[in-house]
């Protein structure tokens, strides 16, 4: 196993642990968002964009300030929240229409995050490094994200 899947796995349990038994999908996020921003290497910030109202709204984060509203459609968050697919972007800078929120970052993962098979928003991660991020860490989000919502995962 490399030591990305390790590190993921090892926040997988972190993650069921921590938020065992808490409801509170707000305490969840941003107890979630602190293990993913200091469990994982390269990264200037993670945050969590609810949908509300037809627009991606600011939830908790970790990182320099953020937007606070994206529009559905614009950004790599906004695409998210308009296809519900995965991004991952190599390199922001040839992103059309890239959403600079912190001017260090150079590559990003969105996800999209369900609740009982509704949109709910998105999970951004962005990294000071081009290419940090790839499959292995769609993966994972993918199955870390709705963990808010009191989401068991099996840990094969």
């Amino acid at each position: 196993m490399t030591q990305k899947k390790e590190t993921y796995e090892l926040l997988l349990l972190q993650a069921q642990s921590l938020l065992e038994g808490e409801h509170d999908v707000i305490a969840n996020m941003s107890n979630l968002v602190s293990l993913l921003f200091h469990g994982l290497p390269k990264l200037n910030g993670v945050t969590y964009y609810r949908f509300k109202n037809g627009e991606l709204i600011l939830g908790p984060f970790q990182g320099k300030p953020a937007c606070m509203h994206i529009p559905v459609g614009t950004g790599v968050c906004g695409t998210v929240a308009k296809t519900k697919h995965t991004e991952i972007v190599p390199n922001v800078h040839e992103f059309s229409g890239h959403i600079a929120c912190d001017s260090a970052s150079k590559s990003e993962i969105v996800v999209p995050v369900f609740q009982d098979g509704e949109f709910f928003g998105v999970l951004d991660l962005d990294s000071p490094q081009f290419n940090t991020f790839d499959e292995t860490d769609q993966q994972y989000l993918t199955q870390i994200a709705p963990i808010i919502f009191g989401s068991k995962v099996s840990t094969n």
